[in-house]
């Protein structure tokens, strides 16, 4: 009896004694990461929710209206289409979501822009969950929580993550790839089929991939034994073969030819300089405005959590990641903030790591700190700026016809109703936001791809001359074999430029939608809506 409560006594210990890293009861580690994936998919919902501005045409013109074209037949491609730059995977993965809601019979406007959007914030849940199980590895199960705490509030993954952005994907399987991935000095049980996989399906959707994982693999070769090096060679080129291999199946079926996408991509980017028409900027502006900016209240945490990390090979390893891919995207001219989300997580490693070895106190009032800064950010850009475009084809949404065989009178008396953007270029969305035929014209800007030495897009001659150019296109007042469309979409300040077309024409403001608060050059503060009044034209 006393040799079995002794026993008793012993066991109880074992199980009040803390435990290591990485030494979590399975149990307890199931039910944890079970919680945090619950709590994690319910916030990237309310993102998805909570981000209703534009920011880039891409997330648009690059993904859904190609989807809308492929699943419903109408719609418009862009140039980089007609010359094979993108791979169709991405698009017609969010057509197979237009096509099940076309056989639901639910495939009405509002669902075909939240859907894709809702079924992003999804795999972005998945990325932070990979993340914390990546962290949990690296620094252990104590800093693990405090790594996914950065990542769910920083401001620019907050406001990207949910978009229809190819960045977005290429982060988020990025991210999970990671997971995946041997770090050095970290507990085995990876995979190499699994992050192999994703990393290709990453490159196909977007080559930039490559800046990333082409390091890391080389770096897998390199500390593998000679049989390892072998077994992950044939892996390398079993996935490579299929993904490369499905990709251009797919591709030949959406272009009707065969073409390598990848290829071509590098072609106009980076060999050609392609695009530079873009625009460019200093190559040490993403080291100077780029990664500050998308940092954001994090750059402290980075910087603190850079200068005390340990000198193990894991975090010299993503350090040097960190350092290699934004010296590598700082080599090509054109600069985008969004180019940079693949990294975002890896310097979420090093904020949490940061924010973990403050003082008690202190790490409360940081957290607290860094969850309020971003919050005001992520709010402020999700819901108020740059809105107005989506507000604008919301509204337009109205012009559509009726179900019924029979037109309204006024449509009669004017014809169909007709809408012409007068914005720069890919200001707002399409049929993505319409979802019926309506005639719409936009602007355009494709980049001079014959060399021409005094090539003008459509949207530079426009603004060089905005009333000559609408007096050229539809003449004056019932003079003009062009009739001028019903309604003109235009920001505001340009009716100071056009008001003589507008009064020639009888045309009269119907409605108004805020934009922002910093407008610039070519962007004014509100949507202005006009409408052609038939009497009058």
């Amino acid at each position: 009896m006393a040799a079995a409560a002794e026993s008793e006594a012993r066991l109880r210990k074992r199980k009040r004694a803390p435990r290591g890293p990485g030494l979590e009861s399975p149990v307890a580690a199931s039910s944890s990461w079970v919680r945090l994936a619950f709590l994690v998919t319910a916030l990237r919902l309310l993102n998805a929710f909570l981000v209703q501005t534009s920011f880039v045409p891409d997330e648009y013109w690059q993904a859904l209206e190609v989807a809308h074209r492929a699943a419903f037949r109408y719609g418009f491609l862009t140039w980089e289409w007609a010359r094979g730059l993108r791979s169709a995977l991405y698009p017609l993965a969010l057509a197979g979501l237009y096509k099940a809601l076309e056989l639901l019979g639910t495939d009405r406007a509002p669902l075909l822009v939240w859907l894709p959007r809702l079924a992003q914030a999804l795999l972005a849940a998945v990325a932070d969950v990979r993340l914390y199980f990546l962290a949990k590895r690296i620094e252990g199960p104590a800093v693990a929580p405090w790594v996914v705490f950065c990542q769910l509030c920083s401001w620019f993954t907050w406001f990207c993550c949910t978009r229809t952005l190819t960045n977005a994907t290429e982060a988020a399987l990025g991210t999970i790839a990671l997971s995946f991935y041997p770090v050095p000095g970290t507990p085995s049980g990876v995979s190499s089929v699994r992050y192999l996989t994703l990393a290709a399906v990453a490159f196909i959707i977007r080559p930039t991939a490559a800046i990333l994982w082409a390091p890391l693999v080389l770096w897998h070769f390199w500390t593998e034994t000679p049989e390892g090096r072998l077994r992950l060679l044939l892996r390398c080129l079993s996935v490579g073969l299929v993904t490369l291999g499905s990709s251009l199946v797919l591709d030949r079926m959406f272009y009707g030819k065969w073409v390598v996408v990848q290829l071509n991509f590098l072609r106009f980017n980076v060999l050609t300089g392609g695009g530079s028409f873009y625009g460019s900027h200093a190559w040490h502006w993403y080291w100077t405005q780029g990664l500050p900016a998308i940092l954001g209240p994090h750059l402290p945490l980075f910087l603190l959590g850079c200068l005390r990390a340990p000198r193990r090979a894991p975090h010299r390893l993503l350090l040097a990641l960190i350092l290699w891919t934004v010296g590598a995207y700082s080599a090509l001219s054109h600069k985008e903030f969004r180019f940079l989300l693949p990294v975002l997580p890896l310097a979420m490693l090093f904020c949490g790591r940061a924010l973990h070895g403050l003082r008690k106190g202190r790490r409360a009032v940081s957290a607290g700190a860094l969850l309020a800064s971003n919050a005001l950010l992520a709010l402020y850009l999700g819901l108020v700026h740059q809105r107005g475009t989506l507000d604008l084809m919301a509204h337009l949404r109205g012009l559509c016809p009726p179900p019924s065989p029979s037109p309204p009178q006024q449509q009669q008396q004017r014809g169909p109703p007709s809408v012409l953007m007068l914005m720069p270029c890919h200001s707002t969305p399409f049929y993505s936001h319409i979802h019926c035929p309506l005639q719409m014209r936009f602007l355009q800007c494709p980049p001079d791809l014959d060399g021409r030495a005094d090539y003008q897009d459509e949207a530079d001659a426009f603004y060089a001359a905005p009333l000559p150019w609408l007096q050229r296109e539809f003449g004056t007042a019932n003079a003009s074999s062009t009739p001028p469309p019903t309604h003109l979409a235009l920001f505001r300040g340009l009716q100071k430029e056009i008001g003589p077309f507008l009064c020639a024409h009888g045309y009269k403001h119907r409605a108004a939608f805020f934009h922002t608060h910093l407008p610039q050059g070519r962007v004014g503060s509100h949507v202005d809506l006009y409408e052609r009044d038939p009497k009058g034209s």
